[in-house]
């Protein structure tokens, strides 16, 4: 089984009932009978249409692993539930977002964003940082792919007390790296309490590569992918979510050029392709999944880069890069297949959700279906690869709003949350619109009932 990323164009979706429905029969329609999309993103829109870029996952026939529905599956939320103000905050891995695009530089902007609302949902990109997590009390940790199911409306989401968490490795050359990682997970067990009933060491490994599109965004390969999914298969019962260290191929030059003070803008190279795999195995298996990376050398582990960017400096402390994704995974909630849209109690859905906050220029799944499902959508000033404008997608009005910064989008938030205007909170305020409709022909107004002529000759009772 191969994941791997390839670039199409889609036209315009002139006539076409909407945007989402048009991408999805457009990407279906192109994809081989042996393969399904996995992860999509919209890098550039133009007048002519829209380049995408699509994670697939081919070699299923010769396999029994497949997803129960299709990445594009959608049902629409009838109502929104407003007894809670929830918001799902994502900072989309590869992009080379200039807040969150590295080493869980956007842990302070969750907790900023969660102090605004009742639930906040996010991703391992936003809060992952090496040995380091401050996911916010009130925060969920979810795998993005979840995410997009959860706004499409076909999964929900049960708040858990704690998972079994395996983890599944690379049997490394250097054994210094996978006892590393066992006793990562150890420090876990003692200090965190998190309960692990298995680690499962890969001599069979999958093959990682990490790789750079066209558009820029960091993506990648990945081959001998059921050499996984026949372990994940084979423990299904021990566990109730999976943390994954493997070895990412990047250019040797790439471990040190990343950290060069002149590399301020350098695209992260192993988030990217880390993202395929934990799509894929959450799509798969249904369950919470996050990978860190295995260092590959330890002339690697033994670089001297001085003193770094700060946004970059938790991956040049640590060894392993286990904590984090051991502490999210710990109370990553249940994803919960086919849930009812609107129910009561604890599980969350898509009628749940208040808000979306993501960068503006980001257009995938999780986009399409808050504009489809009515979500109010916050786009936020910061700087990445994408090349698209999503004030001209086609919004309801008062579903989308821009925001400078995320300070700004906080402001947004409360406004939504208490039912407050933007028009009326700033100025000048604009004058109220008003229209005149003309009195329709053999109306009459006064009465509000049909003119003589307009009536229908009825047979007496």
């Amino acid at each position: 089984m191969l994941l791997s990323e390839k670039e199409i164009r889609i036209p315009q979706h002139n006539g076409q009932p909407g945007l989402l429905d048009h991408l999805a029969k457009t990407v279906l329609a192109q994809m081989p009978e042996d393969s399904i999309p996995v992860r999509i993103a919209v890098t550039q829109t133009d007048s002519e249409g829209y380049t995408v870029e699509l994670g697939t996952l081919s070699g299923l026939a010769e396999h029994s692993f497949r997803p129960v529905c299709s990445i594009f599956d959608f049902q629409k939320r009838q109502y929104e539930h407003t007894d809670q103000f929830n918001a799902v905050l994502l900072v989309p891995t590869g992009i080379g977002a200039e807040l969150g695009g590295h080493s869980g530089d956007a842990g302070p902007l969750s907790r900023l964003i969660a102090q605004a609302c009742d639930t906040l949902i996010t991703h391992p990109n936003v809060v992952n940082a090496s040995d380091i997590n401050e996911l916010p009390e009130n925060g969920l940790y979810v795998e993005g792919s979840v995410i997009s199911r959860f706004l499409m409306g076909n999964v929900g989401l049960s708040k858990v007390r704690s998972n079994r968490v395996l983890m599944v490795m690379d049997e490394h050359e250097y054994k210094f790296f996978h006892e590393a990682a066992v006793n990562s997970m150890s420090a876990a067990r003692a200090a965190l309490g998190l309960d692990c009933p298995l680690v499962v060491k890969m001599e069979d490994k999958i093959l990682m590569r990490s790789l750079y599109s066209r558009s820029g965004r960091a993506v990648g390969s990945i081959e001998f992918l059921e050499r996984l999914c026949q372990i994940l298969h084979r423990y299904r019962d021990q566990y109730d979510a999976v943390a994954l260290s493997s070895v990412i191929q990047v250019p040797s030059h790439c471990h040190g050029d990343y950290f060069r003070e002149d590399q301020y803008d350098m695209i992260n190279p192993w988030g990217g392709v880390e993202a395929m795999l934990t799509h894929a195995v959450s799509m798969l298996f249904d369950v919470p999944s996050a990978h860190s990376p295995m260092m590959s050398s330890k002339e690697i582990l033994d670089l001297d880069v001085g003193i770094v960017d700060p946004r970059k400096s938790a991956e040049t402390v640590s060894t392993t890069y286990l904590h984090c994704i051991l502490k999210g995974l710990h109370k990553s909630p249940k994803i919960i297949a086919n849930a009812p849209l609107h129910t009561s109690g604890g599980l969350l859905t898509a009628a749940d959700v208040s808000c979306l906050i993501i960068p503006d220029g980001c257009i995938g799944l999780p986009t399409l279906a808050a504009m489809e499902q009515g979500i109010p959508v916050i786009a936020v000033r910061n700087k990445n690869c994408m090349h698209n404008q999503l004030k001209t997608l086609p919004f309801k009005r008062g579903q989308f709003f821009q925001a400078n910064n995320y300070l700004e989008a906080v402001g947004i938030m409360t406004a939504l949350r208490s039912g407050v205007a933007l028009d009326s909170v700033t100025r000048p305020i604009p004058l109220t619109q008003v229209l005149t409709q003309p009195a329709q022909p053999g109306f009459d107004l006064l009465s509000s009932q049909p003119t003589d002529n307009q009536c229908t000759k009825q047979n007496p009772v």
